[in-house]
């Protein structure tokens, strides 16, 4: 039996963990204080991918019964950028009424060193955007980013997204210990990139 947690359900909505990496290393991350997300332990022992057994595990969970799944666990989605399109595009053709989206830290473009956001066109409907601070200064500090240029690239993540016709949002965690992010500032530069805002208070439930 995999012990590996891939697909785990959520608030009526199924979840796709694939990976523990990230580049940032954010304060507020559930990851560091807890191994589990309501009851579904989501380190994987191996960062070698079974996609295989994601789709086992999809399969199995009756993905009819859900009506979005999001790419979503202990790590950056999109460092499995391959394997996510491979599983993205089975979803598309098994269970077409399925929305898909992926919950990014933006820096996709960074770490593959191109504009990665047409490759996602077709197989991804929508993608949640974390942009945690309002500057520079903020942000490296609330998401203590291991990747150069993070803030300016996640922020490009964004308008390749809205361009390319992508349903985009951006988030902003409040209520975390006493860290103060300018709501109004973030609210404004989200949406003049197009994207939609979205304030996500901070539970200790992780989610």
């Amino acid at each position: 039996m995999n012990k590996n947690n891939y697909v785990y359900v959520l608030d009526g909505k199924l979840y796709i963990n694939l990976t523990n990496l990230c580049t940032n290393d954010c304060v507020f991350c559930i990851r560091s204080i807890k191994d589990d997300v309501v009851g579904a332990n989501l380190f994987l022992d191996s960062e070698k991918l079974d996609v295989e057994e994601v789709k086992r595990q999809l399969d199995e969970i009756k993905p009819q019964n859900y009506h979005e799944i999001v790419f979503c666990g202990y790590g950056e989605p999109i460092l499995k950028l391959e394997e996510l399109k491979e599983i993205a595009k089975y979803i598309k053709e098994k269970y077409p009424h399925l929305k898909t989206r992926i919950n990014t830290n933006g820096h996709g473009n960074l770490v593959y060193k191109r504009n990665i956001v047409p490759e996602l066109k077709g197989l991804i409907d929508s993608v949640s955007i974390s942009f945690n601070g309002e500057n520079k200064k903020v942000y490296d500090e609330l998401s203590q980013p291991k990747i150069e240029n993070a803030y300016e690239g996640m922020k490009e993540f964004i308008k390749e997204c809205v361009k390319a016709g992508i349903q985009t949002t951006a988030t902003i965690v409040t209520g975390y210990k006493n860290y103060k992010v300018d709501l109004q500032n973030c609210k404004q530069q989200i949406e003049s990139l197009g994207a939609a805002f979205r304030e996500r208070p901070w539970l200790d439930n992780g989610y």
